[in-house]
């Protein structure tokens, strides 16, 4: 995954009604009538949102019939984790570093 990817997808993360719909997509399948039931807003509103996740490729869209289904892309999702997860270990390894160093220099003080 690529830097401006990364970012469209932590961009699209960064709203709750986006949030939502993925993790109701983690579900399974849903139409945007039914995404759009918990929510008082309107359908073009909800597809809205759902142009924003299909950009960054959190979602696709299928063709069944008149409907046109959404579904999760966990792949994407897996990526953004990744490197959240490299993210973290960096960070984690340079506390630990500071750690050992802070407990070097507190040992040095009570010779």
């Amino acid at each position: 995954m690529d830097d401006q990817q990364l970012d469209a997808v932590f961009r699209a993360l960064g709203d709750r009604t986006r949030r939502d719909i993925v993790a109701r997509l983690g579900a399974g399948e849903a139409t945007v009538t039914e995404l759009a039931q918990p929510y008082g807003m309107s359908l073009q509103a909800v597809s809205q949102h759902l142009r924003v996740l299909q950009r960054c490729g959190l979602i696709s869209r299928g063709q069944h019939r008149q409907e046109r289904p959404c579904r999760l892309e966990p792949q994407i999702l897996d990526d953004a984790l990744s490197w959240i997860e490299q993210s973290r270990r960096t960070w984690s390894q340079r506390t630990d570093r500071l750690q050992d160093r802070l407990d070097e220099l507190q040992g040095g003080d009570q010779r």
